[in-house]
Formats: C-alpha cells, structure tokens, sequence
C-alpha cells in the first residue's frame, strides 16, 4: 500500500482525488489531510479513510476538528475515539507535508502552496504538482530543492500533464532539465478553452459579474481558478508553469484557444508529427496518471466517444480580450521577480473582483499597473524568504491600488 499526502483534500482537485483513491483502495492509503478551515469536510474524510494525521491551516478550525474527534467516542454505538492526529497552522501544515509518504498531491490553491510544496519536496516524496503557483513564485527554488533531495516531479494540471504524456521518455524522467531540443521537440502546444467570454463582444467585458464569470464552459473547478480560466491568466501561469516543468523557452510554447477542451495540449516534432493527449474534461485522469506513472489505474472515467464530437477547432488568442494572457508572458520574459509580483496582485484582484469590490476588466488593469513598478534590487530568486518578501509587498500594492480605483473594496482584499 502507497502512503499518500493530500495536501488541499477539501478543494477541487482534492475531491477529484478522493474519487481517484476510492477507485484504487487495495493499492493507496490515504494516510494525511490538509485543509485550510473546513473542518467539518476534513472530518468525514478522515472517518472515511482512516487518516492519521490532518492539519488545518486555520487553528480555530484545527481545534473544532481536534473536539469532533474526541466527541465521536462519546456517541452512543460509536466506536472509540478517532486515532489521528491533528496539527494547526501553517506550521502545521507546513509539518504534515514534510511527513514521509509514498506519494504527496500539491493541491493547495495560490500562494498558500508554496511552502507546503517545498516541505514535501524535502521529504524526498514523489510530489504530483497541482499547484501552478509554487513554480510561477519559484521554479529556479523548486527544482533546485527536488534536485538536492531527489524528490521526483510529477505535473497533475491537465495541460502539463498532457505534455508530459506526448513527450519521449528522455524527457518524463528529467522533469525540471528536460532538453527539448535533443528530443526532436519544435515547440509545445499549450491549450485552453478561451472561458465563457470568449464570444462576448470586447466592450461588453466591463459588464461581466462574479455569477457570469464562475460559468465555466466545460470544466469544473474552484472559484479562483475558475475566474482565472475566463481571463485566461490562468494559461498565463501555465505558460509560466510549463517553462519551468519542461526547460522551455518562451518561443518554445504556443497558445492555441480549443473551445471543446478535448485536446488537452500537444508537442509538435521537428520532423512533422504533432502528438496530442485527448480525453474527457476531467481532472481525475491526470491525477491517476501522476499517481501511478509509469503505470495506470483506474480513474473512472469514460473514454472519449469520438463519434460524437462533432468538431475540435483551434484559434490564436486576442490579447485585447485578454489582456491578462499578455502580461503574464510578457512576465514570463522579464523574470522570477515579476512572476511573483503578477501572481501576488492577481490573487488580490480576483478576491476583490468575487466580492463584487472590482470591475472584470480592472483586474488586468490593476495587474499591470503594479507588475512594472519594477523588482527590488536586491530579490533573490533562490531565496524563498526573498520570494516571500516581495509577494507580501506586492499584495500590499496590490490592495493600496484597489481601495484607490475602487473605494466599495474595504474589507474586500487583504
């Protein structure tokens, strides 16, 4: 039995994950959980499979889980108390990740995941990588931190994982140094479904509501992701993200907008072939991948049913109605510092923006008004304390320019 870490268990890929491991019972173990404060949800999950260790990043949630356990030996026809230990705080968390287990899945959403991230990284652990932003705050850390501790990378995003399928062997197993050149690649085709705006007449984008954005065409997924998908800075970190994974350049990585969100992503070859992963729109898949490469499992889900697809198209993306997709190249180009400024203030604007404090279109304009202020002489890109420093600067920005522009975001943004 693998020992598996999930860290994020109550979030979407978390539960996608959950559904994975129910699947495959004889072959994981879930042995710890994280959440941030949804006790309740951590609660079931560790009744369910038994976990014996959970950590809440809030500690007042921590301490409510730490009470239903004990309260559940004290049930008429219960059993015993539950036996799992409970951690608090980032710390906590911190803690957890670092645990020795079999195989960890890095699902805690933005900035929040870093830390976790590097602590299993230097547990040796096989680490699935759901979380973009630990790489768009520190791919150059990232990997230097799982090259000294020999801990193996796996991409868990749908895109990633898809390139990780159509790349050649030599590749797979050099995840962070992959020399895509040697292995005939001519560049990465990096997908995405455009959002539910991708029709909207560009004027009308300033009218766009919370409600409106967190439609999702096809996938289902957390609200900061979700609204992230519909400006497409969400492919604007996975551009960032796949940079890192794969040693790309960006002249290595094309976007293509791919309405039907069949096509995950391809790699197209130097001698003609373009390769291609295709598969229903569902996060199970390359979370079974990462769980049991080089091997697979059962994921539940259906096979494509290619005679009902009635057509897979493909576009170029309009910067104008993605304005955000532009920065976060343009990012990409600049540097580690600017990626981290990027990622910092558009968590800040997206919190304002689904508390109805934010214009949609302001987010962008609130990205890039405080990304060229310009990175501090002295970051340092190896350093997380350095990485830290200037996301915590650049929320602050971030929050001091939305409560300018906007003055109904107090208590929006933090």
């Amino acid at each position: 039995m693998e020992r598996v870490c999930l860290l994020g268990a109550t979030g979407s890929i978390g539960s996608s994950t959950l559904q994975v491991l129910r699947r495959n019972r004889d072959r994981y173990h879930l042995s710890s959980v994280c959440a941030q404060k949804n006790y309740r949800a951590l609660y079931d999950i560790i009744r369910e499979f038994k976990v014996e260790q959970a950590a809440l990043a809030d500690k007042d949630a921590a301490l409510a889980l730490e009470r239903l356990l004990k309260d559940e030996g004290s049930k008429g026809g219960k059993s015993a108390a539950i036996d799992c230990k409970v951690l608090a705080g980032e710390e906590g968390v911190c803690a957890l990740a670092a645990m020795e287990h079999d195989f960890t899945v890095a699902s805690i959403v933005g900035a929040a995941g870093l830390k976790p991230s590097l602590a299993a990284l230097k547990s040796g652990a096989r680490l699935g990588l759901a979380n973009k932003e630990a790489l768009v705050m520190s791919g150059q850390l990232f990997f230097a931190t799982a090259k000294a501790h020999q801990a193996t990378v796996l991409p868990i995003d749908s895109e990633h994982s898809a390139i990780f399928q159509c790349l050649p062997d030599s590749c797979a197993a050099t995840i962070g140094r992959c020399d895509l050149k040697a292995a005939g690649v001519h560049k990465i085709l990096l997908t995405g479904s455009g959002g539910p705006f991708r029709n909207l007449p560009v004027e009308q984008l300033a009218q766009v509501r919370p409600e409106q954005a967190l439609r999702h065409p096809t996938w289902s997924m957390g609200p900061k992701i979700t609204i992230d998908s519909a400006t497409m800075m969400n492919k604007g970190l996975e551009f960032i993200e796949a940079r890192f994974l794969f040693n790309a350049g960006a002249a290595d990585i094309e976007i293509l907008i791919h309405p039907q969100s069949v096509v995950h992503s391809m790699v197209s070859y130097r001698d003609g072939a373009v390769l291609a992963q295709l598969g229903m729109p569902d996060m199970k898949t390359p979370i079974a991948r990462a769980l049991a490469y080089p091997g697979r499992i059962d994921a539940d889900v259906q096979p494509l049913d290619f005679t009902k697809l009635s057509e897979l198209s493909f576009l170029s993306p309009d910067f104008k109605r993605y304005p955000c997709l532009k920065l976060a190249i343009e990012a990409s180009r600049a540097g580690q510092g600017e990626c981290v400024i990027l990622n910092a203030v558009n968590e800040c604007a997206v919190q304002a923006f689904l508390a109805g404090a934010l214009g949609y279109t302001e987010i962008a304009r609130i990205c890039e008004q405080v990304l060229w202020q310009g990175v501090p002489a002295d970051f340092d890109a190896s350093s997380l304390d350095s990485i830290l420093a200037l996301d915590a600067a650049s929320r602050i920005k971030g929050a001091s320019l939305i409560k300018e522009l906007c003055p109904n975001a107090t208590g929006a943004v933090s």
